[in-house]
């Protein structure tokens, strides 16, 4: 263990965030026996029994136990009101100070200091820690290559052209304004970029990232050459050389959840789907954070009723209080459907709370998931061959649908420019039953030339993972950087 060199990885707060980092984790200590990683858990002053459970979970089924901890941070004290974009920040902020002084204690108590820190973009502000230990950081971009090519498109608007950030705002909220986006093959038309950024805050967002991705050493992106190769090249080949190395090293997906046992809701779904034909069935969720309100609610479900095809909806209801939260993974939101919609569909259709998405998009009878393109469901669609029907709800989902639909061809759209207002706790407009009715259609009856590049695409994600594969390639340079044993440089894309 003397030889033995640390990585310490600080995921922002979420169980999705740590999930990510988790399997980054675990993909690292497979493949190098001389690197331990510690996890530094970051949670809201109100602890989330759902977090906690996961990762008492992954601790008892730790397969690197020598190598693997979890460093559990208390909870900070703050008075900010939870409902303000600013608050996620904030508790970030907070745990800066408890993340420094675990470190010093450990270097102080005779431990070697960190081999580097790998942060999650919105910890980027933790480069001071590591800049006062003279430590390598890096950040793991749990987003596509297409965010982070959006992401100093916005830079560029504010330095190489001069504008302010409201100046930003107004441009992509002209319905005639198309982005001509570096990364991009086609231009980006303003309804495509996500409500969020074009408001002050999120604006400020995207320029703060921008400013402290280019403090970085390297990053990490959850993505692979084969599938982002043209946004992966133009960062790669950009004539802006103070953005830092990128390391394309996906896809990095929890393929199974160690230590979870199959519940009675997930034998009687996965019972559902095997009397169900193959490629049949329409699997629709959202997300962690997907829900809509009754009126939404109602249009989805005459556009199922009007489409006649077989579906699994994971209709969960929204959360109590209007502001970005979880819905319950209890409780289907059945008092929002139309009258009579169950008897008119039940011999085609099911409806759920929760979903184990994993198993559910195995499944051969899924035909078709309407999504709304999160970067890691995107991912486990692809993985496993499934077509996506596009309808974003928040953050950087409308820029994924868009690379999606437009860019590559892999998906259809259901209603790609859709964002959720959290203000008002409903989306920016009315998805009405009859485009969901031909989005559903379209996606179930999608032709098998594109199926098949759905389905090849899953089949490069899985060879760039093997040794030797792209992927594999790109975390051995990443290593090496961190390890300062190769002539920097070297991050620069080459094809497979």
């Amino acid at each position: 263990m003397s030889n033995t060199k640390e990585l310490v990885l600080v995921p922002a707060p979420g169980i999705g965030h740590l999930v990510s980092f988790l399997q980054l984790a675990k993909l690292i200590l497979q493949k190098y026996d001389f690197i331990s990683i510690s996890i530094f858990i970051i949670d809201f002053p109100v602890r989330s029994a759902k977090l906690t459970s996961y990762v008492d979970s992954q601790s008892r089924a730790n397969p690197y136990p020598t190598r693997l901890s979890f460093v559990d941070l208390p909870p900070v004290t703050i008075t900010s009101n939870p409902s303000l974009p600013s608050f996620y920040f904030e508790v970030i902020e907070l745990h800066k100070p408890l993340v420094k002084r675990v470190v010093e204690d450990r270097v102080r108590s005779g431990l070697a200091k960190p081999a580097g820190f790998v942060l999650d973009m919105f910890c980027t502000t933790m480069v001071d820690i590591a800049n006062e230990l003279s430590v390598p950081s890096y950040v793991f971009l749990t987003s596509g290559v297409n965010f982070l090519n959006f992401v100093f498109y916005v830079q560029s608007l504010a330095n190489d052209y001069g504008l302010e950030v409201c100046d930003i705002g107004a441009k992509f909220s002209d319905p005639e304004y198309e982005s001509l986006v570096s990364g991009f093959k086609n231009p980006l038309p303003s309804k495509f970029i996500p409500g969020f950024f074009k408001e002050e805050f999120g604006t400020n967002m995207l320029l703060n990232l921008a400013r402290q991705l280019r403090k970085m050493k390297g990053i990490l992106v959850n993505s692979y050459a084969e599938f982002e190769s043209f946004a992966i090249q133009a960062l790669q080949s950009s004539d802006d050389k103070k953005i830092p190395p990128i390391y394309p090293v996906g896809p990095i997906l929890e393929l199974k959840r160690e230590g979870e046992a199959n519940s009675e809701e997930k034998v009687s779904i996965m019972k559902w789907l095997d009397g169900q034909p193959v490629s049949s069935v329409v699997f629709l969720c959202f997300g962690s954070m997907g829900s809509f309100d009754e009126e939404q609610v109602k249009e989805i479900a005459n556009g199922l009723d009007r489409s006649g095809v077989r579906f699994l909806w994971a209709l969960r209801k929204p959360p109590l209080v209007v502001k970005p939260g979880v819905p319950s993974d209890n409780e289907t939101y059945l008092e929002a459907l139309p009258e009579e919609f169950l008897d008119h569909t039940i011999n085609r259709g099911k409806i759920i709370a929760w979903a184990p998405q994993i198993d559910v998009l195995a499944h051969p009878a899924i035909g078709g998931f309407v999504s709304h393109c999160g970067w890691n469901s995107t991912l486990e669609s692809l993985w496993f061959g499934v077509p996506i029907g596009a309808w974003p709800m928040y953050a950087e989902q409308n820029l994924n649908a868009f690379e999606l639909v437009a860019e590559l061809e892999l998906a259809v759209e259901i209603r790609a420019d859709y964002f959720m207002d959290w203000k008002i706790g409903k989306g920016t407009f009315l998805v009405n039953a009859i485009e969901i009715e031909e989005g559903l259609k379209k996606l179930i009856s999608m032709d098998e030339n594109r199926r098949k590049n759905v389905k090849d695409m899953g089949d490069k994600g899985r060879k760039a993972l093997e040794d030797r594969g792209s992927s594999c390639r790109w975390l051995d340079c990443f290593l090496n950087d961190v390890l300062s044993t190769v002539v920097r440089g070297e991050g620069r894309y080459t094809s497979p």
